[in-house]
């Protein structure tokens, strides 16, 4: 029974960290669009106008550019994340 609690209370924090990074995605969408470009030059501005911070949408934007498969898409992402978070970070 607690196990099933425990996978519950997981599961409810992953998916409030996936809200929040989508949050915080799409709230620095102006301040990301240049790096996303910088990063993966095969997306046009039609793309990024398309994708307009919505990372579902950067994520299938780049399996189409770049052939990835969606797991290989979803670890650049949040790789490239991580990094930008840091650079932003207050010291």
């Amino acid at each position: 029974m607690e196990a099933r609690f425990e996978t519950a209370r997981l599961t409810n924090l992953k998916r409030k960290a996936e809200y929040m990074n989508q949050d915080t995605f799409e709230g620095n969408w102006m301040q990301l669009k240049g790096k996303v470009k910088e990063e993966w030059g095969k997306l046009t501005d039609d793309d990024l106008d398309v994708i307009a911070g919505k990372r579902d949408q950067l994520a299938g934007r780049l399996q189409e550019r770049y052939g990835l498969a969606k797991d290989a898409v979803e670890k650049h992402i949040d790789d490239f994340e991580k990094r930008w978070a840091s650079t932003t970070a207050p010291r």
